[in-house]
């Protein structure tokens, strides 16, 4: 049993049982539920829509070479620059290279994943750069010195009260401020740093290769001023984010702003394909978008398992989860937690590590379902579960429980060898443990189906 597997059982252990985590949970999902309900009633064909949606990316995917070069080269030619990056490390070391450039000391920061995957905060702190997160939730998790919850909703797991005792503790705000109040407070904060910041860090929502832009979608603004405010621009994209066309955006976005907030369209929606122009006012003198790998092609060379890569991050399978609504964000260990996580997590760090997350299911198909690029993520959990055993990362107690199970399945005379009372027997000697302390071992019928049938059918098979 691997370090992460125990780290996960402990964890899940604690907060399944925490009633006050899953009431947490419980309301700040149920209030994304019933927008999410709203907000489908803008398509008249939602399923067409998936569809069509997975069709788009499940291409761009098959053909990523030729996507990000046309990316690469339309992006250029608007005056941009683009860097590969194959590991952390590149990344980390490219964008050094461009903050001494650009003798750089405060970094402002847009809500994004792939910053977290990349631990950009941690890396620039420790060089001693100061580095401010802009998104509303992004900043609450900073001052409390914690990683996002989850992937649209940083801080899902903190209540108002919560987030008022914090702003309390660390910049002195009353204990009994509201929400309205902490937003202000933090906005004039920001506003200040925006003016002095030197660089802007963003993520993407795609790349869109026949114009060689950037899209990015928010809710507050900040993002916009991530932009424009500082003098370089630095993008850190995934290769998956990759679209074949600025057409496309009329399917991805109103998908994206549904599945992940409920909104009909999100509040700002910003394309950007370059450094500032000399006609125009605004926007940074240099753009630079770093093009990152980081495993994702290991990821890419699974037959099954790559459609996960298509995946617009809006977050509805985690709200969808009943594992993720019953142990939280942080019991993954991982940046990307919930169904998605569980399936792209052991090819991003290493499937003998993480595999236990593609257990952690109850394989309900209820992400899939939610899924609004239809990705069918509870098969995907199999094939992971397949691989573990293939190549040899299950327990040796997991081995010898489906070897017996499969034997016996097998042969019709093994499932007969032993009565119900027999079998309840070995269920209590050998099972419990397993099966957990609250949980009630099932009770076999003193007599199987097939003894009943014969009795029925008066001996006959």
């Amino acid at each position: 049993m691997s370090e992460y597997y125990q780290e996960f059982l402990s964890r899940a252990e604690q907060l399944s049982f925490d009633p006050e985590h899953r009431r947490k949970l419980d309301f700040n999902i149920g209030k994304y539920d019933e927008k999410v309900i709203a907000g489908k009633k803008q398509f008249s064909d939602l399923e067409l829509a998936r569809t069509r949606a997975f069709s788009v990316k499940n291409k761009a995917i098959h053909n990523l070479d030729k996507y990000l070069t046309d990316f690469e080269k339309k992006f250029i030619s608007n005056g941009g620059k683009v860097i590969w990056a194959s590991t952390e490390k590149d990344v980390h070391r490219d964008i050094q290279a461009i903050l001494k450039a650009h003798e750089a000391r405060l970094v402002v920061k847009q809500k994004s994943m792939v910053t977290e995957e990349l631990e950009i905060n941690d890396f620039l702190e420790k060089n001693k750069y100061e580095v401010l997160e802009t998104d509303l939730g992004e900043f609450i998790v900073q001052v409390a010195g914690e990683k996002p919850y989850h992937i649209i909703t940083p801080v899902m797991h903190k209540s108002k009260e919560d987030v008022a005792a914090l702003f309390h503790e660390k910049f002195d705000l009353p204990p009994d401020s509201k929400p309205e109040d902490i937003t202000l407070f933090v906005r004039e904060k920001l506003r200040v740093e925006f003016q002095w910041a030197d660089v802007g860090i963003t993520g993407c929502n795609f790349l869109i290769a026949d114009t060689g832009s950037v899209a990015l979608t928010e809710n507050e603004g900040n993002g916009l001023f991530t932009v424009s405010f500082p003098r370089v621009h630095i993008v850190l994209a995934g290769i998956e984010k990759i679209i074949p066309s600025m057409e496309d955006l009329d399917l991805f976005l109103p998908l994206l702003a549904t599945h992940g907030t409920g909104q009909y369209i999100t509040a700002y929606n910003n394309l950007v394909s370059g450094p500032r122009k000399e006609f125009e006012r605004d926007g940074p003198d240099e753009m630079y978008v770093i093009l990152i790998d980081n495993r994702r092609t290991e990821l890419l060379k699974q037959q099954e398992q790559r459609k996960a890569l298509c995946c617009i991050r809006c977050g509805a399978c985690l709200n969808g989860c009943p594992i993720y609504r019953s142990v939280g964000g942080y019991t993954y260990n991982t940046v990307y937690s919930g169904p998605i996580g569980a399936v792209i997590s052991p090819h991003l760090k290493h499937l003998r590590d993480y595999n236990h997350l593609s257990f952690a299911s109850s394989l309900c198909g209820k992400c899939t379902e939610v899924c609004p690029v239809k990705i069918p993520l509870h098969e995907l959990l199999l094939k992971n579960r397949n691989e573990t055993i293939r190549k040899g990362y299950a327990g040796f107690k997991w081995k010898m429980v489906m070897f017996g199970w499969k034997k016996a399945m097998m042969k019709r005379w093994m499932l007969d060898f032993a009565g119900g009372g027999m079998k309840n027997k070995l269920f209590r000697m050998f099972l419990p443990k397993v099966w957990g302390p609250r949980r009630e071992l099932p009770r076999i019928a003193s007599r199987s189906f097939k003894q009943l049938w014969e009795e029925r059918q008066g001996g006959k098979r």
